[in-house]
């Protein structure tokens, strides 16, 4: 169980630092509300990744290979990374046009990007349907339902530990930089975002997602 447990840890770190579109997300509000919506965004990522984990690794993943299922998300989590490219782009230039919600509401916001971002990833989908294979058959004498939990343990809490660190670093590079050069990394994320979203939308053209 120990040899799972740093596997979950190591899995989870390399899995939740690797850069993408939850990162470009976290960054652009980072650079705007500082700490608090770059949190929210990677902690609404890691509970659409804890729904993606329990159901790959109960096998009940392996439906959303189906296209009828898994299409649709991936329409979904094109549109959503569409928006939010083109949001970044028009507060960068724009920023006096920018909604100021409340405190509270703002946080929701990021939550519930986070999560819409992670369930609309059909490579989360792919990941986590492979994830209980791959265990039982490097681990197979401790792979049973004990040997999974364990694993789900260690990759939560290896993420949610990432969530404090990307945010607070996000947060140490937004001190450190002029106003202007904020407004380029956030236009540079509204870019990265859209490109995200045109690669996802390829994919499903071509029936790789």
């Amino acid at each position: 169980m120990v040899e799972i447990f740093a596997l979950a840890l190591w899995v989870g770190l390399v899995f939740n630092a690797a850069p993408g579109a939850v990162f470009s997300e976290s960054l652009r509000r980072g650079m705007v509300g500082g700490f608090r919506p770059a949190f929210a965004v990677q902690v609404g990522s890691l509970a659409g990744d804890a729904v993606w984990a329990l159901l790959g690794l109960v096998g009940v993943g392996a439906l959303f290979s189906v296209p009828t299922l898994r299409i649709p998300l991936a329409i979904g989590g094109c549109l959503l990374l569409g928006w939010l490219g083109v949001t970044g782009l028009r507060d960068a230039v724009k920023p006096h046009v920018r909604a100021q919600p409340r405190s509270g509401d703002g946080q929701r916001a990021a939550l519930a990007v986070g999560a819409g971002m992670s369930l609309g990833n059909p490579w989360n989908i792919v990941y986590w349907s492979g994830v209980s294979g791959a265990i039982t058959a490097a681990l197979d004498t401790e792979a049973g339902l004990p040997g999974l939990a364990t694993f789900f343990t260690g990759f939560m809490i290896a993420s949610l530990v990432w969530c404090f660190v990307c945010a607070g670093l996000i947060t140490l590079v937004r001190k450190a930089l002029p106003p202007w050069a904020v407004r380029v990394i956030e236009g540079g994320c509204g870019i990265s975002l859209l490109v995200f979203a045109a690669l996802l939308a390829a994919r499903v053209v071509t029936g790789g997602a």
